[in-house]
């Protein structure tokens, strides 16, 4: 499915989900002559902070009268902060702005009138015209807008130690063919003694899931998944979760004690040979002043089609922000040029605005904005693209226990296709 067809899917289905629309900006909590302004995130270390203190430093330079109040809350892929923030929103204590992900995760806050249409804002701040037409169709919903994105991420990228390939024999420049190749590859790694393939706690497990289907499945059948298209007890879904399975038995046998930011590490001290993660992670490895090309290589995880698993940060406007106007001023800066640039420069994303310069990206990064225009676009299920938060939640219930478990095929199978039908007919 070529990109613009899977991202009108996305907005439609949105749409479809039966979603409330929310009140207009009078809705919100009024007028606040407070200069604080909170902004609830999950970016509590690594690059992921590192990313935050860009925008902060670009909103002080913005807004000087305006104070940040930093409200991260650590956990990855944000689980312990979403929980946070459902219980304070239920309360009717909101953050002035907090992240999300873009797409469908955005579905039950809509549902739940908790979130500003921010559609004017798009006007006012020319956002309309700096982001990607399709980007905005799958950011509307019912003709409303309730996120501003700050960055684009892939999720699906295979990152590596050239060394420790060397050692066992691989070489580095040989991208595998497809996901058995890369198995064979993996297997021989973890032969020379170390960890073939570094993964951490259970919504790592879901990003290394997401990958092997997108490969395996290709983005037409993959994107069909979320939509009822795909059976999910399909033959080709077996073969993906059998691969799933051969690549967790690989696995360092710490991983659910571990967040992504220590299977990353575990590359950069070579003590393993590859892990899959989201662009993120590039960060990591420049942080640590490994070279790019020499000390650590990249390429998505393909079954031949070339495939952009995406997802993107936004921020929203919470109904009942006390500070309205400084979450606005937030909103302002993180989609500003200057924020988008500073951003991702730090975090190893890209701009989602496409009227910024990015000559001065380094390597990575120039490969991803290459792929995002021109590759098959396929949306991130544990980042909050491709499902709402409740189907997400599930998915990972179920995987937790496969690769905690038995390592049940069959049962796992069945337990996700009754996942995929409990929410695709609601």
């Amino acid at each position: 499915m070529q990109r613009r067809n899977f991202l009108a899917l996305s907005g439609a289905g949105l749409a479809a989900a039966g979603l409330a629309a929310c009140g207009g900006s009078d809705s919100g909590g009024g007028e606040s002559s407070s200069s604080e302004v909170e902004v609830f995130t999950w970016w509590a270390q690594g690059s992921e902070k590192a990313g935050l203190d860009a925008l902060v430093a670009q909103f002080e330079k913005d807004y000087p009268d305006l104070t940040f109040v930093n409200a991260s809350v650590a956990g990855g892929a944000g689980s312990a902060a979403k929980d946070m923030l459902q219980s304070r929103l239920q309360a009717g204590d909101p953050p002035d702005t907090f992240q999300a992900h873009a797409g469908l995760e955005l579905t039950d806050y809509i549902d739940a009138g908790q979130l500003e249409d921010v559609s004017a804002l798009y006007e006012e701040y020319g956002l309309t015209d700096a982001f990607p037409e399709d980007l905005v169709t799958l950011l509307t919903v019912d003709e409303m807008i309730y996120s501003v994105p700050s960055n684009i991420h892939r999720s699906n990228v295979v990152w590596t130690n050239t060394a420790v390939l060397e050692a066992a024999g691989i070489d580095p420049t040989v991208v595998p063919a497809d996901v058995e190749a890369f198995i064979a590859d993996v297997e021989k790694a973890a032969a020379s003694g170390v960890t073939g393939l570094s993964v951490g706690t259970t919504w790592t497990q879901v990003n290394l899931l997401e990958a092997v289907l997108m490969a395996d499945l290709a983005s037409t059948s993959y994107n069909g998944l979320w939509t009822g298209e795909t059976d999910w007890s399909g033959s080709d879904v077996t073969t993906a979760l059998e691969h799933f399975g051969a690549l967790i038995a690989l696995t360092n046998t710490d991983r659910d004690g571990l967040d992504w930011t220590d299977a990353t590490q575990m590359l950069i001290d070579g003590t393993a040979a590859y892990n899959i993660m989201g662009d993120w992670a590039v960060a990591s490895f420049q942080q640590a002043d490994l070279v790019d090309g020499e000390d650590f290589g990249y390429f998505p995880l393909s079954g031949g089609e070339e495939i952009f698993g995406f997802l993107a940060d936004s921020f929203t406007l919470p109904v009942g922000a006390p500070n309205p106007d400084g979450a606005k001023a937030w909103l302002d800066t993180i989609s500003s040029q200057e924020g988008q640039v500073g951003f991702s420069l730090a975090k190893g994303s890209i701009p989602a605005r496409t009227d910024v310069d990015t000559a001065e990206f380094p390597a990575y990064q120039q490969t991803a904005i290459d792929s995002y225009a021109q590759d098959a676009i396929s949306p991130s299920l544990a980042h909050g693209a491709a499902t709402p938060v409740a189907w997400l939640n599930d998915v990972s219930d179920a995987t937790s226990k496969f690769t905690t478990g038995a390592s049940d095929v069959a049962g796992y199978q069945d337990e996700l296709a009754a996942i995929a039908e409990s929410n695709t007919s609601a």
